[in-house]
């Protein structure tokens, strides 16, 4: 395997659970470094009921 299809791999959740696969502090870095994407947050829908506010939920 080539050195970027490692990396990727690397921080895959799946793979990330392994023991011994990534050291916790390497994690942490990485996930440190990533974007903040907050902004990509679809907004509420105000005509939407909240659960449970049905005429059901009495």
């Amino acid at each position: 395997m080539d050195r970027d299809t490692l990396n990727k791999l690397r921080l895959d959740k799946r793979l990330a659970l392994r023991r011994g696969w990534i050291e916790q502090g390497d994690l942490d870095r990485e996930l440190e470094q990533l974007p903040d994407v907050s902004s990509k947050i679809a907004p509420a829908d105000s005509t939407a009921e909240p659960a449970g506010a049905g005429p059901e939920a009495n």
